[in-house]
């Protein structure tokens, strides 16, 4: 029996609140043969609202961070492209998902990446977003990279796959978003707490890569890409 053509990882941890509306959208999606969140140690019961809601969880028993988090679902997951979403994400829909999926399912594209509505305005004025977390992929492209990803600090996964797509020459498809926001640290965890979170996060991304290459993997993903390619208009109700 061949392995299902697309699986949806989620890394989550404490998204109780808000992993729902994400899942409400790809638990249905007829491109989506299985949908895995990998809840990173969570204390807000984030696993067992997506269990409810009927996703399949792995259930951490500790926070490691997304990197850890993205390690486990793949290793546990058998598709041949993997879809990987944030859990927090707002305003997604099916139309969303179809257009991030395509370029990839129809062959014109080997990865593709969103760049949501509220990523900052650098990003969207020059039409990439380098740390977006929505992202499509082969499996076998990042299951070989095991060790690799267990040395990673917890939030250098989406750097460490641009020095991957970039290395392999791979087309990438850079697809708009323009209707789907992703929440502020600020906004979940309060103002001090947020920003902490942030900093934490943008100190992970500079012990994976030196900020210089960042400059290198923006320049060298835009010469690679097809996009930004406009996301499909909406259907009525």
């Amino acid at each position: 029996m061949s392995p299902p053509r697309v699986a949806c990882l989620i890394p989550a941890y404490n998204e109780a609140a808000r992993i729902e509306g994400v899942l409400s959208v790809v638990l249905d999606h007829p491109a989506i043969d299985r949908v895995l969140v990998v809840d990173d140690g969570s204390t807000d019961g984030t696993a067992a609202v997506a269990q409810a809601a009927g996703a399949e969880v792995l259930a951490l028993p500790r926070n490691g961070g997304k990197t850890a988090a993205v390690a486990a679902g793949i290793a546990a997951l058998e598709a041949r492209w993997i879809l990987m979403l944030d859990s927090d994400l707002q305003g997604l829909d099916r139309t969303a998902i179809s257009a991030l999926l395509a370029p990839v399912l129809r062959g014109e594209a080997e990865v593709a990446i969103s760049l949501r509505g509220n990523a900052p305005l650098l990003w969207r004025l020059i039409g990439l977003d380098y740390i977006s977390g929505e992202r499509v992929l082969p499996r076998a492209q990042i299951a070989r990279q095991g060790p690799a990803l267990a040395a990673l600090p917890r939030f250098g996964i989406e750097v460490f796959l641009n020095r991957l797509w970039i290395a392999e020459g791979c087309r990438v498809a850079v697809v708009r978003w323009p209707a789907v926001a992703s929440p502020s640290k600020a906004r979940k965890r309060g103002l001090w707490r947020g920003i902490r979170a942030d900093l934490g996060m943008m100190a992970d991304i500079f012990r994976t890569i030196p900020a210089p290459e960042a400059l290198r993997q923006i320049r060298a993903l835009r010469r690679q890409s097809r996009g930004p390619l406009p996301q499909p208009r909406r259907q009525p109700g």
